[in-house]
């Protein structure tokens, strides 16, 4: 009886500190379905208000600011991983000259915040005349402390892989290049998931890079473009909670079909 009434209070516990995450998002879904009149008098929508849906899917601004965050976020993630993956190979298991402290200078990116940064690369970004242009959006992320962070993942992931497969390899003749593309990526599933998730979540989210690098309705991503939905006249809530709700459905997609791989990246080495 004790064990179980232990149990019970666990999970009692338990899904008080759910409701309370999760209670944010239920106001969220809440009130993209309500009218613009009750927003704050209702918990529940009532009647259910689709059209705040549609109203915001036929606002040809938001479908593009929707897209650009798509093909931005893909092309970012697949640059992380394909530069972290072997950056991380070479730290890990290349030897050569000043190994150890490149490795800390790609560490040091992440301990510097962009605020810091921000102004010399705007400026750096001006002579080079890709202000209000989607290159800054990529470039800065895949070289910035996103890909910093995914060299630091993917070499402490191939350190736990035994060395005795790279060795096996070198003796059939393989060279570094095959040997990176046939055995150690393929091996590197689990840390290329995690890595997935955290650089495509990161850059999602990423408000400062559009706000300071774009200027055109068209080319800004959806961070910025759902501040729009407050002006001088107020706050829309009903449209920006239905294009917030819209806005989180990608990422649930990469975590339903990443969750599997993200479990075992995140306890990788966990166990010997």
């Amino acid at each position: 009886m004790r064990s179980k009434t232990n149990l019970i209070s666990k999970y009692i516990i338990l899904s008080l500190i759910s409701l309370v995450m999760i209670g944010p998002l239920l106001w969220m879904i809440s009130t993209s379905l309500k009218e613009p009149t009750r927003i704050f008098t209702q918990f529940l929508p009532d009647p259910i208000r689709w059209e705040n849906y549609s109203d915001v899917l036929s606002n040809t601004v938001f479908l593009k600011q929707y897209w650009n965050s798509i093909y931005i976020g893909v092309i970012v993630t697949l640059l992380v991983i394909l530069f972290a993956s072997m950056a991380g190979y070479a730290f890990a298991r290349i030897k050569f000259p000043g190994r150890n402290v490149i490795f800390i200078l790609f560490l040091s990116v992440m301990m510097i915040p962009p605020e810091v940064t921000i102004i010399p690369l705007f400026l750096f970004m001006r002579d080079l005349e890709l202000i209000n242009t989607h290159w800054p959006l990529v470039l800065l992320p895949v070289f910035g402390a996103p890909g910093a962070f995914g060299v630091f993942l993917m070499r402490q992931f191939f350190l736990v892989i035994p060395k005795e497969l790279e060795e096996a390899a070198i003796m059939d003749g393989c060279s570094r290049i095959r040997i990176f593309w046939r055995i150690m990526l393929p091996l590197s599933i689990p840390a290329v998931s995690t890595l997935t998730i955290f650089t495509f979540l990161s850059n999602w989210d990423e408000f400062l890079y559009p706000l300071i690098f774009t200027s055109s309705r068209e080319l800004m991503t959806l961070p910025v473009g759902l501040s729009l939905f407050t002006d001088e006249t107020g706050t829309a809530w009903h449209h920006l909670m239905s294009a917030t709700t819209l806005a989180t459905i990608p990422l649930l997609l990469i975590f339903f079909f990443a969750q599997k791989k993200f479990i075992e990246g995140m306890t990788a080495g966990s166990i010997k």
